[in-house]
């Protein structure tokens, strides 16, 4: 097993059967369920994994400890991915003691109708002593799960962070696109509505009074180099701010016409030195991908057609997802086509109304059927909008 410190080991599994996680994200690379023991004079177990691999994890802490056995498994976060290997587990270590908090168990008992024989109820900034290793809880409501709790290990200054700072992706899959591209898609898609507790948390963290130097997620890889990289970006997702300079647009086309319009305004943007220009097709790019990218860029462009009197179905989701995680601090361009009775544009404001400090650019344009050359003239004053 991997060594994270000489004392803390890595017990997780990899899930290259999964297809979707959460029963929504497409994960073609597979799904990581990680898992770490603290051996010391006393032995804890972190976190549990998914019960399809309940054999291989414990197979795992096995060839970690030999003869000896649990003293502590603790439980940070109770979505079955993490926690339903509980009851097999203590099966085969029946004297372990189960930490939780007061939500941890309730939340057990609604999962396994029962409570384990051992437990420990521990309460924000409890502390639970090994030996060398002095473990603090840290409790952090809602990022993503209302039972979240966190441990700060105080010997080798580790942080286990439950699924804060996790990824898509099996940890036997070498991403080439790096640590972000899945993290912030990760972020977005489930932590992202939870900014304020991310922020909250983080005051958590400068109140500790000491410095972390590794991170060990329950999804992705283990976090030892560069932490102010990932803390920067956590900061940045979670104060909805802009990570990448330039322009999304975002389109649904029936025809073609549509299309036409945006592909028009992207090319304005590039004539005008726009430092990146990103083009989704919402019929035919994955969702979540597409509100990985709204949450990244500070300015964004709506364009869609007008569908049964409101916009198209692939529009009307997506919006109702950028709604739903809070979407907010936005520059917005909006474009919107009709043949006869054009309520795109209108109805993309009443849909995006909900969501803070946006500011909406002049021209909104209304294209009727097929961009005119007043459309065109209005495509170029909003690409110079959001130039500035």
């Amino acid at each position: 097993m991997k060594n994270v410190t000489k004392d803390i080991f890595y017990v997780g599994v990899n899930d290259h059967q999964i297809d979707l996680f959460e029963g929504h994200f497409d994960v073609p690379n597979g799904m990581a369920y990680n898992s770490y023991v603290i051996v010391d004079e006393k032995v804890a177990i972190m976190d549990s994994v998914e019960i399809n691999f309940v054999n291989e994890w414990i197979q795992n802490i096995k060839e970690v400890l030999g003869t000896r056995k649990p003293d502590y498994l603790i439980i940070q976060h109770m979505e079955p991915d993490h926690s339903s290997s509980l009851m097999e587990f203590l099966k085969v270590y029946p004297d372990t003691v189960v930490v939780g908090n007061s939500k941890t168990f309730q939340m057990m008992k609604q999962f396994f109708f029962e409570l384990p024989e051992h437990t420990l109820e521990v309460k924000e900034n409890d502390e639970l002593n090994l030996g060398k290793h002095n473990l603090k809880f840290v409790f952090a409501p809602m990022v993503h799960w209302p039972e979240v709790m966190m441990t700060f290990d105080s010997y080798d200054k580790v942080f286990f962070t439950a699924d804060a700072f996790g990824k898509f992706g099996a940890l036997d899959y070498d991403d080439p696109e790096g640590w972000a591209c899945e993290a912030r898609r990760y972020y977005f898609g489930i932590v992202g509505k939870y900014g304020a507790q991310v922020q909250a948390l983080f005051r958590k963290l400068n109140g500790l009074g000491e410095r972390i130097e590794i991170i060990c997620p329950l999804h992705g890889p283990v976090l030892d180099d560069d932490l102010g990289y990932y803390l920067r970006l956590y900061n940045i997702w979670s104060t909805y701010g802009v990570e990448t300079e330039g322009v999304a647009l975002f389109y649904t086309s029936v025809y073609g016409h549509t299309k036409e319009a945006v592909e028009y305004l992207a090319d304005e943007l590039r004539k005008l030195g726009c430092p990146k220009v990103v083009v989704n097709d919402l019929a035919r790019t994955d969702i979540n991908e597409d509100v990985e990218d709204a949450f990244r860029y500070g300015k964004v462009v709506f364009a869609t057609t007008t569908y049964n009197m409101s916009i198209f179905p692939y529009m009307n989701d997506f919006l109702t997802m950028l709604v739903e995680r809070l979407y907010q601090n936005k520059t917005v361009g909006l474009i919107g086509n009709g043949s006869w009775a054009p309520a795109a544009v209108k109805v993309l404001k009443e849909k995006i109304a909900p969501c803070k400090n946006l500011t909406i650019l002049e021209p909104e344009v209304t294209i009727i059927s097929r961009m005119s050359e007043e459309n065109k003239l209005q495509l170029q004053e909003l690409a110079k909008a959001l130039m500035k």
